[in-house]
């Protein structure tokens, strides 16, 4: 098989979506690898190592789209690249359909077969979801301590506090990775953090790995209303696989926090879980919204592309070797993650909780794998 490459265009995306390590395995495997010019430059890779590798550097995207029978990203497909996009061609990457409509309709008229990392699944986990939630969770912490300074917009409040003074009140709003990662960095840095989620055994173990400026809360409407009125800053985390964001803080509740407190909603890519929430970039991140600050950036790994990129590229390389060895369908056929992993096929969709967001008709895979 023919594995393509191309260069992120997502603003401020410097990840790449395969590594050198990558490449060789592909080319062990007997396929052919081509990559974009200069499309691993924002990790820290050139094209000199992909060549040393085995990959044949070609000087756009069309070509790699053109060529390539499967295409391996980070991002969703930009509409310039849905367009390039040929039918039956296998694009494999994050897409986050759920919230986003025109890529959902692009790729189906595309009759493209999406493969979308964040709902491969494996013992009820998200194996290539987990590394990007850890980036994202360490980072909303380190934004939200960056963000409450007051010549960024915020109260003037150190995370950690000093001798004598309070230190920061940190909201943490789920349980999973990103949560847990964002509740360790935020207690590292001395914070008084409180972490919600409706699972109590989460919470039990929670309660056992994190230390104890972090306390656990069951997670309800109540409780999230009381914990984020004296918040200095809230961390949005929670995640249905595949489906779009439950949004747990609406507007009004904003009107009872602390003004230029901070919300940091990781969960934006799926829609967000705040209803003042919109997709920022790396370039413009903040803005405000009745006095709270709102940083909803929606490819937070991108800042730390090249611990980003090697993490996912570790562990979406597993998957890309079964798909090209042996096919999207005898893959989906052998392989349960992969088949949970097909969201678009041949213009239908495949992903339940995408059909159900957008009210269109859904597919079970296995229509496409007899």
């Amino acid at each position: 098989m023919i594995i393509g490459v191309p260069k992120e265009i997502k603003p401020n995306e410097n990840r790449v979506g395969m590594t050198p390590a990558g490449v060789m395995e592909f080319v062990h495997h007997g396929h052919e690898v081509i990559v974009e010019k200069n499309a691993g430059v924002g990790s820290g890779i050139d094209d000199s190592e992909f060549i040393k590798a085995g990959a044949k550097i070609v000087s756009s995207a069309k070509e790699v789209f053109e060529n390539a029978e499967m295409i391996v990203k980070v991002k969703e497909p930009q509409p310039v690249e849905i367009e390039m996009i040929k039918e039956g061609q296998i694009v494999y990457t994050y897409f986050h359909l759920a919230p986003d409509k025109p890529q959902t309709v692009g790729l189906m008229n595309r009759k493209t077969v999406a493969i979308a990392y964040e709902t491969i699944e494996i013992d009820g986990k998200l194996p290539l979801l987990e590394p990007m939630s850890e980036v994202a969770g360490k980072m909303a912490s380190i934004m939200s301590a960056y963000y409450l300074a007051k010549p960024y917009g915020g109260r003037g409040v150190l995370a950690g506090g000093v001798t004598g003074v309070h230190s920061a009140k940190f909201v943490v709003l789920g349980g999973g990775t990103a949560g847990l990662n964002a509740a360790k960095v935020a207690s590292g840095m001395g914070a008084n953090v409180h972490i919600l989620d409706i699972n109590v055994e989460r919470l039990r173990y929670l309660e056992d790995v994190l230390p104890k400026n972090c306390q656990t809360v069951t997670s309800n409407k109540f409780a999230i209303i009381e914990e984020i009125k004296d918040a200095d800053a809230v961390i949005g985390t929670v995640l249905i696989p595949g489906a779009r964001t439950p949004r747990l803080i609406t507007k009004d509740m904003l009107k009872d926090m602390k003004k230029s407190s901070i919300i940091v909603d990781v969960s934006i890519d799926q829609g967000g879980c705040v209803e003042t929430s919109h997709p920022t970039t790396h370039q413009d991140p903040v803005y405000e919204v009745d006095g709270v600050l709102h940083y909803c950036v929606a490819n937070m790994p991108g800042a730390y592309a090249r611990t980003s990129t090697f993490a996912l590229a570790n562990v979406t390389l597993k998957y890309g070797l079964l798909i090209a060895d042996l096919g999207w369908k005898e893959a989906a056929r052998q392989y349960e993650p992969i088949k949970k992993g097909l969201n678009v096929v041949f213009g239908k969709i495949t992903c339940k909780p995408v059909a159900e967001a957008h009210e269109f008709e859904y597919v079970p895979p296995e229509e496409f794998l007899k």
